[in-house]
Formats: structure tokens, sequence, C-alpha cells
């Protein structure tokens, strides 16, 4: 079991799954828009994560428009949307490439959220937690679906220091809005 009372500030990344996307025809795959039950999906997370006080002090978003879309749709849950970066480096990322860009985040940062793509993103919550509450490792082993959120936290000064098996699972929500009537 990692021992996560190590020193430094706690911190939390948020990892989010992009909504669930459409597949229209000659649709190039980055420009693909959201499907209706991504319409839906997406703001069941932004008020999943404003409920679960997952609020971030900034979002990273990969440049693809599904993500894009998530990001604008959970955000406008919220009174207060956080500051956004749109980064081409988050669409079709693996582990490293995302560390990398996790990495350059400012100290000032408390809470970062990060929108995305599979299989980075699971593979990615999975590289991190070096322990989890619950059964969380398992749900996000077996499946981390669109729309899903893995809330992952540990201590550090910088976030240069987040490393493979030093954050603690804390939380896997997978947010579903509903159909109208």
């Amino acid at each position: 079991m990692t021992d996560h009372r190590s020193a430094g500030p706690l911190r939390r990344l948020v990892v989010l799954r992009h909504a669930k996307s459409a597949w229209p025809m000659g649709v190039d795959d980055h420009d693909r828009p959201l499907g209706p039950r991504g319409l839906r999906d997406a703001p069941a997370a932004g008020r999943a994560l404003a409920g679960a006080d997952c609020m971030p002090d900034l979002t990273l978003c990969s440049t693809a428009e599904r993500a894009r879309r998530t990001w604008e749709l959970t955000a406008a849950e919220w009174s207060t949307p956080t500051p956004v970066r749109h980064d081409p480096r988050l669409y079709g990322a693996d582990v490293p490439e995302l560390l990398a860009v996790v990495r350059e985040v400012p100290a000032a940062v408390g809470t970062l959220l990060l929108v995305g793509h599979n299989p980075g993103l699971e593979e990615l919550v999975l590289e991190l937690a070096g322990d989890a509450l619950d059964d969380a490792l398992d749900t996000v082993r077996t499946k981390f679906p669109t729309s899903a959120i893995a809330v992952l936290a540990w201590h550090g000064d910088d976030w240069r220091d987040l490393a493979p098996g030093t954050a603690l699972l804390t939380d896997v929500m997978v947010p579903r809005g509903t159909k109208a009537l």
C-alpha cells in the first residue's frame, strides 16, 4: 500500500473522458461532434463534479471537437467556469505524453481537470494510482466509458512531482443525463 501522506499540499487530478460522440460520414476523427447521448451526459458530468466538490483551478482540454464540446457543456453547469487551455498534444496522447503535459501545470494549481480520450486517459489513471478507495481501480480496469470521471489525489509541491503509483484513486463516476420526456 502506498503512503499518501508525503510532504507537500494535497493536489487532485480529475480525469474526464469526453462524452459520447457521433460518427458522421466523411468527418475527420478530430472533428467528430458529440452525439445525442453525449449532449445529455456532458452537463451531467458538470453537475457531478460540482456535487463532488471537484471544481478545478485549471482545465486542460484536447483540441478535438468532442472534447471541446464536452468541456463547454460541463463548465456551463458551474456558476464560475474555470480557465481552460486547449492543448493539441492531448489528442491521441499516451501516458508519457499526458504526464508531460500535466507536469507543465503551474504549482499554484491545486485541482486540475484533464479532458481527453481513451485509451490514454484510462491508462493514465491506472498508471498513477498506487492505491484506491473501495473498488475504484477495478471499476477503471473493467471500463472507463465516455463521460467517466476519475479523481486522483496526491501530495506534492509541484505537478512535476506526479509519478506512477503516487496517487490515491478516490472516486470514479459515470454521470448520465436523462432523455427529454
